[in-house]
């Protein structure tokens, strides 16, 4: 029979793979790049906007501080790169900053890392895809009315893709980031090329004045220096994603850290290349982008027509607007990468969550690989919070934006501290001379990381908490309790489920009862009746509950006429409950015999349509939740299958017993697909 779902399954995914296949899915660096670098290479693509859209509050008497503020996000950046690289060598099982932290500092720094960095993959996918929608609206602005319906739309096509495994979606998203590096340097180049011509670009938003918003014309001091700060915090968005590699090593092929070390040297110097020369065009051409069009003097129908972004504004002072092919090629190539850096996310976030669920900190199905040897219900969950968020937010990058790194420079900190204990412990007891010298160049770089991203969190804290970054702490320390939780769960079963003395927890039941549910006689009732003579028990009684006395009459006298060999025992139950009474009688035959067992056989109908459970074994489900929670009260499912079945789960042709009792054989109807 042709099952529709599961060829939906397959046109998706594609064929399952066979656990010994897992090595072929590891990458080369050729597309491990892509796969792991994308946020974030993809993150220059706006990072320089946010810097310039904190500094226009004041006017344009503000933009001199922008090269400033580029300087220290590179420099941090080249701190940040080289101190994973150390994270890489030390710790290539690909736990990264989760198990720096835990091996250094503890288990409880460990889930803060771990909860801070959950979060933050959610909001790259979030900031990412509406990002890369914003660029597309940039390009045709009449999409504008349904940026949540694509932004939704994109996040569903990454989540499929990312379900078919890390080789096939590195195989998909390498063109595009490589179509993007490729034409943001050519857009670099080019700029600076008409800039020694002569010939600098300039914007079109150029032309208009920004009115400084009211008492933010004339900062100084501490303000200023609040300003200052705010805007570095927004820039720092450039550094997202920088961990992923750490927590992606074992998806290399070997030797995994050289490869890991080497690709993330490349993502590294890329990012800093292109993040300088955006800046720089941008100042060169003027750019200028409010966080409220309506602030930009003479901007024509402000409160309807969408600003574009830096990057489109550069590419149509560059190389032309929409006369230029090149202009979309830049859009298309950006909004590609920007959509598809998410998948940094789809890739980091799966990866740490099956090492928590393995460590009991989430939900074992965390750590379960789905058919393509993905971890398919980390990227399920990821895409479905990223998703709900993009609707809740309207898909707006701006508003998104706060709630963003907050995570990252929480697990950057942590991490640097960590690897510091680490180089101390090595220190310690390492004798040989060049180990000791490179401990000591390793320990120095990873202090400076320690230092300076934890000044970056303070100011990140103290600059973005009232906008918005309040709601990222609050996930943080609710994912972080949660996990705990989890944990405290796992281990009690655990303590549970010990076997201290075999012999006695092996040892059988006194005695056991039967007893089979009846509501009328019928094939299903026989078949219980004739299951549960087969194990024999002690004693076995057929139940029901007499909910009208006519039926509970008909039932009596159909016994007698076949001559049923179980005592069929009535409950009288005047208020025309079952549940209630059958739950009642169950559990004070047990007390009547504590060392005894209770083996309740309930017949159920297996039906082949989801409307069809609506109509059957609505009692058998209630009494099953409630016999459940009794000690001692052994729950057994006796199935008989109806003719809407499925037939592709090849049923018997013949029921058990269906011989005994003289039923003629079912021929097998051909069906056509």
């Amino acid at each position: 029979m042709f099952n529709l779902p599961q060829a939906l399954k397959r046109l998706v995914i594609g064929k399952a793979m066979r656990s010994e296949e897992l090595g072929e899915t590891l990458l080369p660096k050729r597309l491990a790049l892509p796969i792991f670098a994308s946020d974030p290479l993809s993150s220059v693509a706006y990072a320089t906007q946010e810097i310039l859209l904190v500094l226009t509050v004041g006017g344009t008497a503000f933009l001199y501080l922008t090269p400033w503020i580029a300087l220290a996000v590179v420099a941090l950046m080249v701190v940040v790169v080289l101190s994973y690289r150390q994270v890489v060598h030390a710790y290539p099982s690909g736990g990264g900053s989760y198990e720096v932290a835990s091996k250094n500092l503890g288990p409880n720094a460990g889930l803060v890392v771990a909860a801070s960095l959950l979060v933050d993959y959610v909001m790259t996918v979030a900031v990412s895809v509406a990002s890369g929608v914003a660029n597309i609206i940039s390009a045709l602005p009449s999409l504008a009315d349904h940026r949540v319906m694509l932004a939704v739309g994109f996040v569903a096509v990454l989540t499929a893709m990312n379900l078919r495994g890390v080789r096939e979606s590195g195989n998909a998203f390498a063109a595009p980031t490589y179509l993007f590096i490729g034409a943001i340097l050519l857009m670099i180049v080019t700029g600076l090329v008409r800039l020694a011509l002569g010939d600098a670009p300039v914007a079109e938003s150029a032309r208009y004045g920004v009115m400084p918003e009211h008492g933010k014309d004339a900062l100084a001091g501490v303000a200023l220096l609040m300003l200052g700060l705010r805007a570095f915090a927004s820039g720092c968005t450039a550094l997202t994603g920088v961990e992923a590699i750490s927590n992606g090593v074992p998806a290399f092929r070997a030797p995994k850290s050289k490869n890991a070390a080497s690709t993330m040297a490349v993502m590294g110097i890329t990012a800093i290349v292109m993040f300088t020369g955006i800046t720089a065009l941008a100042l060169i051409a003027d750019v200028h982008i409010t966080e409220n069009a309506c602030q930009l003097t003479g901007y024509p129908d402000c409160a309807t027509v969408p600003q574009q972004t830096v990057i489109a504004q550069l590419a149509a002072a560059i190389f032309g607007g929409s006369d230029s092919i090149l202009f979309y090629v830049i859009q298309a190539a950006t909004a590609l990468v920007l959509i598809l850096a998410a998948n940094t996310a789809f890739n980091g976030f799966p990866l740490l969550a099956s090492i928590l669920a393995e460590h009991r900190y989430l939900p074992r199905q965390m750590h379960t690989r789905g058919d393509r040897l993905a971890f398919s219900n980390g990227i399920i969950a990821l895409a479905v919070v990223a998703g709900g968020l993009l609707w809740l937010y309207d898909a707006d990058v701006t508003n998104l934006i706060h709630l963003y790194i907050l995570g990252v420079f929480t697990s950057f900190t942590l991490s640097q501290i960590g690897m510091v204990r680490h180089w101390n412990r090595t220190l310690a007891t390492e004798t040989d001379a060049t180990v000791r010298g490179t401990a000591q160049r390793a320990r120095i770089i990873n202090a400076l990381g320690a230092v300076v991203t934890g000044l970056v969190l303070v100011i990140v804290l103290a600059t973005k908490f009232v906008q918005g970054a309040w709601l990222a702490v609050l996930a943080a320390v609710v994912l972080w309790v949660m996990m705990r939780g989890i944990r405290r769960h796992y281990d009690r079963v655990a303590e549970e489920l010990t076997v201290e003395d075999p012999h006695e927890e092996s040892a059988r039941p006194s005695n056991v009862h039967g007893i089979v549910l009846v509501s009328k006689l019928h094939k299903p009732t026989l078949r219980a009746l004739g299951y549960a003579q087969a194990f024999k028990p002690d004693t076995l009684e057929a139940l029901t509950v007499e909910v009208e006395k006519e039926s509970t009459a008909e039932l009596r006298a159909q016994w007698d006429e076949f001559d049923v060999q179980v005592p069929l025992k009535v409950l009288d139950s005047p208020f025309r409950e079952i549940t209630k009474p059958v739950v009642g009688y169950v559990r004070s035959v047990r007390r009547g015999s504590p060392r005894d067992v209770v083996a309740v056989f309930i017949p159920e109908y297996v039906v082949g349509h989801w409307w069809e459970n609506l109509l059957h074994n609505q009692s058998a489900l209630w009494l099953k939740s409630r016999l459940l929670f009794t000690p001692g009260v052994m729950v057994i499912s006796v199935p008989w299958q109806l003719s809407s079945a499925p037939r592709a789960d090849r049923p018997a042709r013949r029921a058990p017993g269906s011989v005994r009792r003289g039923e003629p054989a079912r021929t097998a109807k051909k069906v056509q697909v």
